[in-house]
């Protein structure tokens, strides 16, 4: 049994305040519209190395934000390491940069936020932390709170 998808405006009638609204416009390109979980945390620049390894262990319902620095030039996700969140049991995915395959990943049952998709691939190098708080527009992610997305935005505890 699957519970009902949570609608953000409707949790931001009921909690108001405890939670954070982002206002920079992702768009929705996974196969899951509605997601949430705890978030867990990557920052890394044009170099999607620790999002693939991250991605290919268990997720145990979390969703990955991933802060690319808003960089569109490089993709930091595609459909395999996609598809590996899947298989992985990630919710969904955050990317505040670019992915590509988005027609791929949008049949994927998973959720995906990112601004974009760009062709092209990002550097393997590993570059990049994880696991520290990031700040995405003004809104705090950390490691552990609750998050929650749908086609209206990106809800996250404070």
């Amino acid at each position: 049994m699957t519970a009902s998808p949570v609608n953000t405006a409707d949790l931001y009638d009921e909690r108001g305040e405890e939670l954070d609204s982002v206002a920079l416009q992702f768009q929705s390109l996974g196969g899951q519209a509605h997601f949430s979980g705890p978030v867990r945390t990557i920052r890394c620049f044009e170099d999607n190395a620790l999002v693939k390894s991250t991605l290919a262990a268990p997720g145990d319902g979390s969703v990955l934000v991933v802060d690319g620095g808003g960089s569109l030039r490089t993709a930091l996700m595609g459909d395999m390491i996609a598809a590996s969140a899947v298989a992985n049991g990630w919710a969904g995915v955050v990317i505040n940069g670019a992915i590509r395959d988005r027609l791929a990943i949008a049949e994927l049952p998973l959720g995906v936020k990112a601004l974009g998709s760009n062709p092209r691939k990002s550097a393997k190098d590993g570059a990049g932390e994880i696991g520290m708080d990031l700040e995405i527009d003004g809104v705090t992610f950390r490691t552990g709170a609750w998050i929650w997305c749908d086609p209206d935005g990106i809800l996250v505890e404070r």
